[in-house]
Order: C-alpha cells, then structure tokens, then sequence
C-alpha cells in the first residue's frame, strides 16, 4: 500500500473552520446541542479512562461536535453520493443531512451520468439492537428515507491467520466514504483458537473493509475514528493503492483509494465529486 502524507490533509480540510461550518449548517441544533453548556467546538470532551473498554457502559457518549463537523464537511466537499458506516450514533444523522444536502444542490447529475445505485443513502451497522433504537430516534423525520439501518451479529474471526472481527451481514453496495467507528471488542461472539479481542488492555481490530476492498472505487475515503491499532492492522493489509494520513490532532485515520479511475462512470464521479481533490491525480 502506497504511504503518503502531506496531501490528503490538504485536499480534505484545506478551507475547512469548523466554526463557520457549523455557524453555516447549524449541525448543533441539527443534533440538540446546546452550546453554552457544551464548552468549546474544537475541544475534545474527557472522560474516564476505563469508559471506553467498559463492556457494561450502555449510556451514549456526549456528542463530539468538531468529530461530527469534519464528517459534515466531508460528506459536502467530496459530494459524497453514498455512506456505510460502522457503529451507529450521532454521526448517523450527520451523514443524512449532509446527504440530503448533496441531493437537493445535485441537480439531478448523479441518477442521469453516474451508476450510483445507492445514491444519497446511508446504511449504518450495528450489533447492538438498543445502539441503533437510540440512534434511529435522533434522526429528523425529515431525513429517514434516506437513513437504513442493518443490525448485524458480530463474529471473531481470523484474517491471514490474524485474529479480528466480522459482521454478518453487511449491506451489499459500493459506497464513497467509508466510516469505522465500531464494533466494540466486547461483543464478539466466538474464539480463534482461544483468543478473542475481550479484554480491556485488548482493542477493537475489525476487518470487514478487507473483505470487500476490490470491490470499491477509486476515490473511495475510509475515515477511522481513534482505533490506531484497527488502522494499523488495515493499512498493514489493504493490497490496493491508499494514501494514509494520521490526523494525530483529532485522532482519526483518513485513507484514500488513490487509483486511476476503473472505466468513465468511474472517472465521471471522480470529476464531479473530488475534482482537483483527488489525491489519486497526484501521484498517477
């Protein structure tokens, strides 16, 4: 896999504030934020050590408003046309808007040139029924046509003989942008020989994005929420060519399919959608 830094944090934040982002879209009221009890957009919100490998923890995490505003962004500056994401929540309704905002200012361009046979949807995974009850709630009648949730048991399971963890499951499309931010590593079911990722000093390792990796387009983002080892692992196996970044600032993982395009539909959309952005067009 190709290793690249230094461009792809330019072609996807290069005029991004997330202030005015969210000044201009109201992503806050969007997801019932008050800001005078939040404290400030771009400070990231601290919580107990042991919160996050607490397999009994069943209370939502406060929303992260400059996590969430980056997604936002993402989804309107690359024209996004379709999501999967990967554990369910706040961002789920973030990709909803952000999708029917890409709709009403398409003008038609993507059903009438493209194949997108998803087009401006979101399909969020999740292994937890009462996770996507919650999320389902939080989303604005307005939105839900284009939001489908798929509630899939999570397996262990092995990947080159690498212990890690698969949904069963997955909806099968082509999306654009990718995001990983679940599964837990509690909720597995099964073993490898033993082991299993159920373990606090253990970390989520899920290899889903594997498996369909050569069915994807170049253009295509994966955005990995925290989970470094996860992104390890996957960087250490995508076989195509990705350009990596490490935003370490906000502790997320941005990776782009970087390839020539695969045939005109595909360069079409690579055109339309990322333009001058394609990291992909710097280093053909």
């Amino acid at each position: 896999m190709a290793v690249i830094t230094g461009d792809l944090d330019l072609a996807l934040f290069r005029e991004f504030d997330l202030r005015e982002h969210m000044s201009e879209y109201s992503v806050d009221a969007l997801l019932g934020v008050e800001l005078e009890n939040y404290g400030e957009v771009d400070a990231k919100r601290v919580v107990d050590r042991w919160a996050t490998v607490d397999p009994g923890n069943t209370v939502p995490f406060v929303a992260e408003l400059d996590d969430l505003l980056r997604l936002h962004h993402l989804v309107l500056s690359r024209n996004v046309t379709t999501v999967l994401e990967f554990g369910t929540g706040y961002s789920t309704t973030v990709f909803a808007d952000a999708l029917a905002i890409n709709n009403q200012q398409d003008e038609g361009f993507v059903e009438r040139e493209l194949r997108r046979s998803n087009p401006f949807e979101v399909h969020s995974v999740d292994n937890d029924a009462d996770w996507i009850e919650a999320a389902r709630g939080r989303i604005p009648e307005v939105l839900t046509s284009r939001v489908y949730f798929h509630h899939c048991p999570l397996e262990v399971g092995e990947f080159s003989g690498r212990l890690c963890t698969y949904y069963r499951g997955v909806p099968n499309l082509a999306p654009d942008l990718i995001y990983l931010d679940g599964p837990d590593q509690f909720s597995a079911a099964g073993d490898l020989r033993g082991l299993t990722t159920a373990h606090p000093d253990r970390m989520p390792m899920a290899a889903d994005v594997l498996v369909f990796e050569h069915f994807l387009t170049p253009g295509t983002l994966l955005v990995v929420d925290g989970r470094t080892a996860n992104a390890r692992f996957l960087a250490a196996n995508l076989q195509r060519n990705w350009v990596h970044w490490h935003a370490e600032k906000f502790d997320q993982h941005f990776f782009e399919l970087t390839e020539k395009p695969l045939g005109p539909y595909n360069a079409k959309q690579i055109e339309h959608c990322l333009g001058d952005d394609f990291v992909g067009r710097l280093i053909a």
